[in-house]
């Protein structure tokens, strides 16, 4: 019997919302690159791969502004180096969030500093690598919590780590996108 999809997992009525920076930039060589952290071993969403983001407080004063707020507590990206290129489709999951993602165009730090207690790596991943066949694929995981076995589609990121879930929902539709050159990255 195959294993199940992710999308079969239930999606909660009442979801809360959170919002997502994806920075995206072009090294010195003119390659894109995406920046995406490690969050640290712990919670639910512990040791995957993820945009900088969280949960929007009262006091933000929209969804992009707690994008803004989050990247900048977490990986010290403050909002002034920050271009907001659009907004993208939102993604609800089944832990209880729809996540507002924004793509903007960062410029980077001069050395990544992130909040030790929530990010354990800050990553750049090349927009070419994600757009070679070689590095996506799918595999039957069965997680603790999880009913059963499901088919997960991911990307292999160097460092042998896997971009999958919430975080592959939002960037695979991207990809096509920043090749064709839609925003000036």
């Amino acid at each position: 019997m195959a294993a199940a999809s992710l999308d079969d997992f239930p999606i909660p009525k009442n979801l809360r919302d959170s919002a997502v920076l994806v920075p995206v930039f072009r090294d010195a060589a003119g390659e894109v690159q995406i920046v995406m952290v490690r969050r640290g071993n712990f919670g639910v969403h512990g040791g995957q791969l993820a945009f900088p983001g969280g949960k929007h407080e009262p006091t933000d004063a929209s969804l992009q502004a707690t994008a803004l707020r989050e990247a900048h507590e977490e990986v010290y990206l403050p909002p002034a180096n920050v271009e907001i290129l659009t907004s993208l489709p939102t993604v609800a999951v089944p832990t209880g969030f729809r996540i507002a993602p924004f793509l903007g165009r960062i410029r980077r730090p001069e050395v990544w500093q992130w909040q030790a207690e929530e990010i354990d790596e800050v990553l750049e991943i090349p927009l070419r690598h994600l757009l070679d066949a070689a590095s996506h694929t799918e595999e039957d995981w069965h997680l603790p919590g999880w009913p059963g076995p499901r088919r997960v589609p991911y990307y292999r990121i160097a460092g042998g780590y896997k971009l999958w879930g919430a975080s592959y929902r939002i960037i695979t539709p991207l990809l096509p996108r920043l090749l064709t050159g839609e925003w000036n990255v």
